[in-house]
């Protein structure tokens, strides 16, 4: 199993790859977001998308799948508390091929909790001309493989 330990400051964790289909982003849409640039080619091409583009909220899901396949299913992930930024840079369309990264940029050891850790991490994703569509940066908590000794502890 993954733990804290196994996360490195600045070190990338690959993402993907990941090809987006035309099929679901409409059943995604047609459950989570139906917007009509969601939900049909005519209609996006009369928004400044100009197609059929998948939410933003699909695109975080694929992320989070991406995620759970790369290191997340076979961690001692704790969850996360929230996610301090989300930003969709350029609209995901059928047929994209999305990879990308997990970057740690900074981790402690819980005070109140000497067996958890909590980084801060930032996940990116391109599509297949290398165009960023997706920045989002949380505050994950992660098991330790080896709880540290509480201070004043033995």
């Amino acid at each position: 199993m993954i733990a804290f330990e196994d996360f490195s400051i600045g070190k990338p964790m690959h993402l993907g790859p990941y090809t987006v289909s035309r099929e679901e982003i409409i059943e995604f849409a047609k459950e989570f977001d139906p917007q009509p640039f969601h939900l049909s080619e005519e209609a996006g091409r009369k928004t400044l998308a100009g197609g059929l583009i998948a939410s933003g909220w699909h695109t975080c899901s694929i992320l989070m799948r991406m995620m759970c396949d790369a290191y997340l299913n076979n961690s001692l992930s704790q969850g996360a508390p929230g996610i301090d930024e989300v930003k969709w840079l350029k609209p995901v369309r059928p047929g994209d091929v999305l990879t990308g990264t997990s970057t740690v940029l900074d981790k402690r050891v819980s005070r109140s909790r000497p067996d958890i850790g909590i980084f801060k991490i930032r996940h990116e994703l391109v599509n297949q001309t290398g165009e960023p569509v997706l920045v989002i940066e949380n505050t994950g908590m992660m098991g330790l493989r080896t709880p540290a000794t509480p201070k004043g502890g033995s």
